[in-house]
Parts: structure tokens; C-alpha cells; sequence
């Protein structure tokens, strides 16, 4: 067998058993990891600049 003939087999393999979760299917999950993040580290005071 080839090596390029096998790559591509074992590419196909790993892209038939993968479940790839969409962006929109993620949603809640990552609204939620963005609240904590956030709720963890308060944004820093920003210091005024003078003209």
C-alpha cells in the first residue's frame, strides 16, 4: 500500500467516527464558561490619561 493511499484512508477512518459538534450546538456551554472567566477576574481599573 501506498503512503499517501494509507494517510488517506486513515484520514477518512478519523473523519467517519468523529462527531464534530457545531458552533451553534455550544451556546450555552460557552456563555456559561465566559460568566465565570469573567466573574473570576474583574477587569482592571483603566487609569485616566491627561491630554
Amino acid at each position: 500500500m501506498k503512503p499517501q493511499s494509507r494517510f488517506v484512508k486513515s484520514i477518512v477512518a478519523a473523519s467517519k467516527d468523529t462527531e464534530v459538534q457545531m458552533p451553534w450546538a455550544r451556546g450555552a456551554r460557552r456563555a456559561a464558561f465566559t460568566a465565570r472567566r469573567n466573574a473570576a477576574c474583574p477587569p482592571a481599573p483603566t487609569a485616566l490619561k491627561r491630554a
